[in-house]
């Protein structure tokens, strides 16, 4: 609601001279400067201003007189400074203290106290659905913040939204495996708790679903959990990840958003995977023929996006050490496949909308395909040298 500003001018009167409150009668004729005198203005920046009207919450009495000297009418506030000043001192003071109280009820709570009001309503056992729903929601912002991702555990907070996980209603389960994910994206310390709390098992579980929002949250969540993280992977393969993805992939019937997100999945794995290949065991399925197959597959797409990821991840595939480039040509049939895309994006290239992404996703087919002939070229090299010997 819009105050008025006789208000306004009656609570800066009121809030200049509360402060003024602690000298004596005599002291704040003397020697304060008269409100006839004051002059009228605010240093809060436009951004400051702005917010405090909307949060309502002020760090400081002075904080508050500036403000509302701000928002007043200079003539309509000398006139109530000048009535205000006949008040006692006994009546200054309480005056002081009213505006003291008014700060409280005014201050907004911290992320910490709204984190904690939504935690302790999911540990109520007798919340409704609607509230519970609600306070995963507060929570699902609240966790975006890394601070307040770090300070989730602190609070109680992990343990009550995976005991979500559990809920018969896919719409919690989905919500309380989101905030999982957003609350551990990039968070090696998040990352980590949520896994102590064996979490990943439940979330391969969702990924599974028949509920489309609870298997993609999930699968979102897992991705986020694995990220950079090696114990994560391992865990991951532990607990036959890597079979989850083949069935995802392999099944052209399952959601797109499902593959989609599986495929970025295993993006993020081949590339970690390429990075520490020196030092770190290549895991079983990256040379399994049929899960090759799968991925390879999925370049003949008709979805762009899945399109596009796929290629990502034949280009990694490709460029693991271990890689076998005749699987790919007389499993995967990889040169067929590269050379059906071509013919496909040189249609889309005479499309404005889709000239650009055609364009781009070109120049990465042509690189997966440089990769591809030159591991050919080397298995070809090989096999002529032992050949002539």
């Amino acid at each position: 609601m819009e105050r008025s500003v006789p208000l306004m001018s009656m609570m800066a009167a009121l809030l200049w001279l509360a402060l003024l409150a602690t000298a004596t009668e005599e002291d704040r004729v003397n020697k304060s400067t008269s409100a006839a005198d004051m002059p009228f203005w605010s240093t809060a920046t436009p951004k400051e201003d702005e917010q405090h009207q909307f949060d309502g919450g002020f760090s400081s009495l002075d904080g508050m007189l500036q403000w509302a000297v701000g928002h007043s009418d200079p003539v309509k506030l000398k006139e109530t400074a000048q009535g205000v000043q006949r008040l006692s001192h006994e009546e200054l003071k309480q005056g002081q203290m009213e505006i003291k109280e008014l700060m409280e009820k005014l201050k907004m709570p911290s992320d910490a106290e709204l984190m904690q009001i939504a935690i302790d309503d999911l540990n109520n056992l007798s919340l409704p659905l609607e509230d519970r729903h609600r306070a995963l929601q507060e929570l699902l912002i609240l966790v975006e913040p890394i601070d307040n991702a770090n300070d989730l555990h602190k609070l109680g907070g992990l343990t009550a939204v995976v005991t979500e996980l559990n809920n018969p209603n896919p719409e919690i389960r989905s919500i309380s495996a989101w905030i999982l994910g957003k609350a551990s994206q990039n968070n090696p310390v998040v990352q980590n708790q949520i896994l102590e709390l064996g979490t990943l098992a439940k979330l391969m579980e969702m990924a599974c679903s028949s509920f489309i929002e609870e298997s993609t949250k999930a699968l979102y969540t897992i991705s986020s959990l694995v990220r950079d993280n090696l114990s994560g992977q391992d865990l991951f393969y532990m607990e036959a990840g890597d079979v989850m993805l083949q069935n995802i992939l392999s099944n052209s019937s399952v959601d797109i958003r499902l593959r989609r997100k599986s495929v970025f999945l295993l993006a993020d794995l081949i590339h970690c995977q390429l990075d520490l290949q020196e030092n770190k065991a290549e895991p079983p399925i990256f040379s399994n023929h049929f899960f090759l197959k799968s991925v390879v597959d999925l370049i003949a797409s008709t979805d762009l996006d899945l399109q596009e990821k796929a290629l990502y991840a034949v280009k990694n595939l490709l460029m693991l050490r271990y890689s076998d480039a005749l699987v790919f040509k007389e499993v995967c049939e990889l040169d067929v496949m590269l050379s059906r895309m071509k013919q496909q994006l040189e249609q889309l290239i005479v499309y404005d909308k889709f000239k650009e992404y055609a364009m781009d996703v070109e120049s990465l087919r042509r690189e997966v395909e440089l990769i591809f002939l030159g591991k050919l070229d080397k298995v070809k090299g090989i096999a002529d040298f032992e050949f002539g010997h």
